[in-house]
This record gives structure tokens, sequence and C-alpha cells, in this order.
């Protein structure tokens, strides 16, 4: 499967997740007015919870990322600073990537979005994988985040056992299956959305009544 070639517009990236949503729109605003960051995405990402992206240079992001940390106080819920995203995450996160071949895949599901913004980045970094696509701040998901990586087996399974080890390191839990052959048609599905209202129905040489 040959990897596309992404090309990020900023080094820098963060995420920062807030139990409660006044706490996280003040947040928001404080670092607006701290930092000279490049890129803002934020909103409600269900069960009362607040996500923050955000992009720039090093020292912007690096700035914004403190004083959204110093307002947020007891709210945040969990949160990540990536100094030097890997491009495809930074794509996959804004929802521009789908590149979906053959191959084994691997499916991790987090608590949080920010932990598997983590955990997938190392893994990105780690090995030479395909992110086939990330979940960030759907509402659908209730606040969690999902992550699709794709390539030879070798390198699914040691990006498998990179991320997990991040996760672990943190002592947070996660949902996760690795699929060694996954049939045509699942892979065929996946390339549109694993959202299901984005899923179209596929016809099966199955059995039909007469």
């Amino acid at each position: 499967m040959s990897k596309p070639l992404y090309m990020k517009p900023f080094p820098a990236f963060a995420a920062i997740e807030f139990n409660s949503v006044p706490a996280g729109i003040f947040a928001a605003d404080a670092l607006l007015k701290k930092s000279p960051i490049a890129m803002i995405r934020s909103g409600t990402i269900g069960e009362g919870r607040y996500l923050i992206l955000l992009a720039g240079t090093t020292a912007s992001v690096e700035e914004a990322h403190v004083e959204a940390l110093f307002h947020g106080g007891l709210q945040i819920a969990d949160d990540c600073l990536l100094p030097d995203i890997h491009p495809a995450l930074y794509h996959a996160i804004l929802g521009n990537v789908r590149n979906v071949g053959d191959g084994p895949i691997w499916v991790l599901e987090t608590p949080t979005v920010s932990c598997n913004i983590q955990a997938t980045e190392r893994a990105l970094k780690g090995v030479p994988v395909e992110l086939l696509e990330f979940r960030a701040g759907d509402p659908r998901m209730a606040g969690r985040g999902l992550a699709i990586l794709q390539g030879d087996l070798y390198d699914i399974e040691a990006a498998q056992e990179i991320a997990l080890a991040t996760l672990e390191a943190r002592g947070i839990p996660a949902q996760h299956r690795m699929l060694t052959a996954p049939h045509d048609a699942l892979l065929q599905q996946i390339s549109v959305s694993t959202r299901f209202d984005l899923a179209q129905p596929l016809d099966l040489e199955g059995e039909t009544a007469s």
C-alpha cells in the first residue's frame, strides 16, 4: 500500500478537553487573548464535555496550552500537546484522511480524544502504518476517541504495542481489536466512514428468499 504525502500547515498541535462547557468556553477565550495561535476548533462533544483543538508555532501552542490548563483547573478531563505533530494525524483529526487499502487493520477506542491523539501519534512515528480514520469530538461517540490504522501485519502489531504502552503508562483503559484479514465489504464501508448514518447498503452474494 503506497503512503500518500501529507503537508501540515503548522508544526504544533494541542487538544484540551473539559468536563464543563462554561469552563471550556472561558478557557478558549483566555487562550485566544493570550497567544497568537494559527488555528482553533472548539465545541461540545457530548455528555457535557467541551473540546478545544489548536495549532500554530510550537511556542504559541505551548503558551495557549498552559493558559487553557490554568483556566480549566479541576474541570480538565484530558489534554495533550504535540510540538511536532505527524502530518497524517493532523489531517485525520480535521477529517481529511481516507486512504483505505488492503491488509490488516487495528481499531482503537479510548475514553477521551486527547489520549487517542497521543497514542496514535506515537504509533505513526514509530512504524510505517496508514491512518485511515480519526474521530475527534464527534458527539455520537460520547466524547471518546477512535482511530483506525492499516498496514502490514508486523507493522500493525508494532503500532498496537506502541499505542497501548502509551496508554498503559497513564493508566488509561482502551477498547481495541485487530482484524488480520478484513472482509472487502467491511473495508468498502470503512472507506466512507465508520458512522452508520453515512454508510451505504452493500449488496452481497448472500442467500435470498425465493
